[in-house]
């Protein structure tokens, strides 16, 4: 699972074939308290997520399977709205190991 903060919008006026009608957001990953880890990017939203959202996101190859019309060039897409993380989990890539927060970041 990768966790990150919706911190803008994207604004494109023109986009490849299959990308109509998607928003673009820009989104920064968080870490287990909920700060921000490594540089912002952008990412197809599929959820109708909102700026300071906390959302879970998919990359690669999966990002694109994730869009209503598979296949689509996008690197990374948000697939779900996150309400609260509870408990603990083992570190995977270094982005989630400590104790829970909510939707919005806080700890």
């Amino acid at each position: 699972m990768q966790l990150a903060r919706v911190i803008g919008s994207v604004v494109a006026t023109r986009k490849a074939e299959g990308l109509e009608g998607i928003r673009l957001l820009w989104v920064v990953q968080v870490d287990a308290s909920g700060k921000d880890v490594g540089s912002p990017f952008c990412a197809a939203d599929t959820t109708q997520a909102g700026v300071g959202d906390l959302v879970h996101l998919t990359q690669s190859r999966e990002a694109a399977l994730a869009m209503p019309e598979p296949f689509v060039p996008v690197d990374a897409a948000i697939v779900a709205i996150v309400d609260s993380v509870d408990g603990e989990a083992p570190a995977v890539d270094g982005r989630w190991d400590g104790p829970a927060y909510g939707a919005k970041g806080a700890a």
